[in-house]
C-alpha cells in the first residue's frame, strides 16, 4: 500500500526544516503560520493548500516542486 501523500509531504517538510536546524516554531514564525498547523502538516494530518505550499517553499528557499518529491 502506498503511503499517504500528505504524510510524504510532511516528511519532506520535516527533513528540509531539520537541515536548516529549525524547530517547528521557527519555521512557523518565518512562514507566518501557526506552529500547530506546521506540526499537523508534518504529521500528514493537514490537507495543505497550494498557497501554503508556496509559502513554505519560499521560507525554506526551495522550489515548490521540491516539497512534492
Amino acid at each position: 500500500m502506498k503511503k499517504d501523500p500528505r504524510v510524504q509531504f510532511g516528511n519532506q517538510i520535516r527533513t528540509l526544516r531539520k537541515k536548516k536546524g529549525w524547530s517547528q516554531e521557527r519555521l512557523a514564525l518565518e512562514a507566518d503560520m501557526d506552529r500547530s498547523y506546521v506540526g499537523g502538516v508534518e504529521q500528514g494530518r493537514r490537507n495543505i493548500s497550494l498557497i501554503n505550499i508556496y509559502r513554505l517553499a519560499k521560507t525554506l528557499k526551495v522550489k515548490p516542486s521540491k516539497l512534492l518529491e
